[in-house]
């Protein structure tokens, strides 16, 4: 069933469900449920006069229901969100660096075991672009391990992510 289908039959269903009760619940003519009731008038408090406390107590009650129900399921949601989260997790992967390049387009530096894998992420899918063993990685500047000593110089070296940022931000 395509999208356009099922939306008019959503449309339809929804359409009859809010039509129909108020058929099922219309008073027949002719049955006699249009007579005129003869109640007696003899006592002075109406119908209906009671006080609303009952009302009230109903209404709160039910108010702390659907809140229970609400705060219930965001932790229900909050438990298989966290469930999921630890199955995704791992210890041979980890993001070194991410560049934007665009709305919906980056570059992922991304630590596999020993290696350093650049990726590109797009709407479409993600492309490996290189790979980069350790030593690469430490001499191109990827790699910001705290076993490098800094430069003689003081100044900080441009690391690969720093130059390719400077080479795509516009």
């Amino acid at each position: 069933m395509s999208i356009p289908h099922f939306r008019k039959a959503v449309t339809a269903a929804s359409a009859m469900l809010l039509v129909l009760p108020a058929y099922a619940y219309a008073a027949p003519t002719g049955t006699g449920e249009d007579t005129p009731l003869n109640l007696p008038t003899s006592d002075p408090k109406p119908l209906g006069s009671g006080g609303g406390g009952g009302s009230l107590v109903r209404t709160f009650v039910g108010l702390a229901i659907v809140i229970a129900v609400i705060y219930g399921i965001a932790w229900v949601l909050r438990q298989v969100k966290s469930s999921r989260e630890e199955r995704t997790r791992g210890n041979g992967l980890a993001t070194a660096a991410v560049v934007a390049l665009g709305p919906g387009r980056s570059l992922h530096l991304v630590r596999a075991g020993r290696e350093l894998v650049l990726v590109g992420v797009a709407e479409h899918g993600v492309v490996p672009i290189r790979t980069y063993t350790e030593d690469e990685a430490r001499r191109l500047g990827l790699d910001a391990s705290d076993d490098e000593p800094p430069p003689s110089d003081g100044k900080r070296r441009p690391s690969f992510i720093d130059a390719l940022r400077d080479r795509t931000a516009r």
